[in-house]
């Protein structure tokens, strides 16, 4: 991780309630930094409860804690963002989004203003500084854990002042360190869902947008029948389509233009080769390309190996050996082994 070597020095951490970001601010106190505990409001259903765990937390560990309510920039930059990706047919990445522009953006931005030299939090992932000063991320030193794909957006200001204290651990030693540090049973579950789908569906959450019926087809044209909105349907989707055949059907496509849910055969999920756009490169500049990288097309996806070249808009990733449903709006993020190289959203 890049911390600065000056002990006593102000650092901000971004407490959930959480185990991670509970022992990621005692193993700062425990160095010998200025902690500062900051929760974030963004869009929880439980606001109150989650600070007064916070509140707890930080109250035993002995720092300062404060509540900051980025939540008219949370709608703007992420709800919004969210909404109008699957209106559009594509499936977004609120996580990825998020930590680029309220969490490691706004939220630093204002730590930074209030006299805070760097911003902690409790990703599972590795940083190291090079000798002309360029931060680079690593993969998370516990495989099962490792959150790097999140990250793909950060810039080269962003990462010069932020550090990950538990990047070298595995979730098993960090409930260790909970125990031994007095913490167990003071921190809530793990989240396992995004922060403001927390025990929701999807239709819950576009029961207030207008939703416009269009035909379910196959990649020939053919309509099988109607639906009630893209925003119910994403790649490698099977379940609900309800349509009856010897072998199943699986959405292969949304196509905003004509409204259409475009459906097929698992031989038609698998793809060699897609588009992205907008590609964010962690060390401030592009590598020279054509150029192979590990890719991975989402979070839980095994990365493959797939050449990277320039194309009349955006790149081309073309893979080794293809693989299953390619989805737009999610995000293509490239490794060097285990160093985090960039990322773009899937555009096709």
């Amino acid at each position: 991780m890049v911390l600065s070597d000056s002990r006593h020095k102000k650092i901000l951490v971004a407490m959930s309630g959480g185990v991670d970001s509970s022992v990621t601010a005692a193993l700062l106190i425990k160095q010998g930094f200025e902690v500062h505990g900051v929760f974030m409001k963004l869009a929880q259903s439980d606001v109150g409860e989650q600070f007064r765990r916070v509140q707890n937390i930080a109250d035993f560990l002995g720092v300062p804690v404060s509540m900051v309510d980025l939540s008219a920039e949370f709608s703007a930059q992420v709800l919004d963002y969210f909404s109008k990706t699957y209106c559009q047919g594509k499936t977004p990445n609120p996580c990825v989004v998020c930590n680029h522009a309220i969490k490691f953006g706004k939220l630093l931005e204002l730590g930074v203003k209030n006299g805070i030299d760097q911003l902690a939090t409790g990703h599972y992932i590795r940083s190291f500084k090079d000798a002309v000063g360029t931060v680079h991320l690593l993969k998370g030193g516990d495989p099962l854990k490792d959150q790097s794909y999140f990250l793909c957006r950060l810039t080269q200001d962003q990462l010069q002042r932020v550090v990950f204290p538990l990047g070298e651990l595995r979730k098993t030693k960090v409930y260790e360190l909970a125990e031994k540090l007095g913490l167990e049973g003071k921190h809530g579950k793990e989240s396992q869902d995004v922060c403001f789908m927390e025990g929701k569906h999807l239709k819950d959450f576009f029961s207030n947008v207008p939703r416009e019926p269009g035909n379910i087809v196959t990649l020939t044209g053919a309509i099988k029948k109607r639906h009630d909105g893209l925003s119910n349907y994403t790649v490698g989707q099977r379940r609900g389509l309800g349509i009856p055949d010897a072998t199943p059907f699986y959405v292969v496509g949304l196509d905003a233009a004509t409204n259409e849910v475009i459906v097929g055969k698992e031989e038609d999920l698998w793809h060699d080769c897609l588009m992205v756009d907008d590609m964010n490169w962690l060390a401030g500049i592009a590598p020279d390309l054509p150029q192979t990288f590990d890719v991975k097309i989402r979070y839980r996806h095994q990365a493959s190996s797939a050449v990277v070249e320039i194309a009349e808009q955006g790149y081309v990733i073309r893979f080794e050996d293809p693989q299953r449903a390619v989805t737009p709006g999610q995000f293509a993020v490239l490794y060097r082994g285990d160093e985090l190289v960039g990322g773009g959203e899937i555009t096709g």
